[in-house]
């Protein structure tokens, strides 16, 4: 008989919608900020960004630990001043997703934002608009398809961390066990029916994510394609 205990979705599910609120506000606030300019530094700033995209999760993990762990420049700090423990807790789950989904969001809101008619952008402060109305009534909704594309990946893969998380956040049952913990240590106690039930909601959640992205973009380019015939 499987046990059903639904935190691991519910803290999954959490960490994912917490993750995923902070990578889209400072995805879209750095990519804007960089996408047209030039300058020293640029490449490597963008390395920095991209650079858990092509690490193993483990060793992100490592890095954060050595950030926010008890004896770590961070960790030591926030835990003298606020009484905040990162390890051993959900918060380190969410910051561990925060890191590993970050890439994907800047990537697509990079990419969304290099790709726009500057003419429209100049076209509109010409006409005495402010740089912060120029990015809401043209560079956002233009952009859109691509942020919401970098969104929707980015709650996937803060949904399904596993390395890092189990670096920085480890496994405390009601506390840091999201589904992928879930899975895997019900696997290493040999509770396989637990594990499959597992394995079954975390497939079912992004299958259904990324079907819902295919059908919303399938369905904006229909739209598009209309209106220009």
């Amino acid at each position: 008989m499987i046990d059903m205990n639904y935190t691991p979705l519910l803290l999954s599910l959490k960490v994912a919608a917490i993750s995923t609120s902070v990578v889209f506000l400072t995805g879209v606030f750095f990519s804007h900020l960089l996408a047209r300019k030039n300058f020293f530094g640029k490449s490597l700033i963008e390395s920095i960004f991209l650079l858990p995209l092509v690490l193993p999760p483990t060793v992100v993990g490592f890095g954060l630990l050595i950030l926010f762990g008890k004896n770590g420049w961070i960790g030591s700090w926030l835990l003298s001043l606020f009484d905040i423990q990162i390890v051993f807790s959900w918060i380190g789950a969410v910051i561990a997703s925060i890191v590993v989904s970050f890439p994907l969001m800047y990537q697509s809101a990079a990419a969304s934002f290099e790709n726009l008619d500057s003419k429209l952008e100049m076209a509109a402060r010409t006409m005495g608009a402010s740089e912060w109305r120029v990015f809401w009534t043209i560079s956002f909704p233009l952009a859109w398809p691509g942020l919401l594309a970098g969104l929707v990946l980015s709650f996937a893969r803060g949904l399904g961390e596993f390395g890092a998380t189990l670096m920085l956040a480890g496994y405390i049952p009601g506390r840091t066990d999201t589904i992928p913990m879930a899975i895997y240590f019900a696997v290493e106690s040999g509770q396989m029916e637990k594990a499959t039930f597992w394995v079954i909601i975390i497939v079912a959640l992004g299958f259904s994510t990324i079907m819902w992205l295919n059908w919303w973009s399938k369905r904006n380019m229909r739209r598009f394609a209309n209106k220009n015939t």
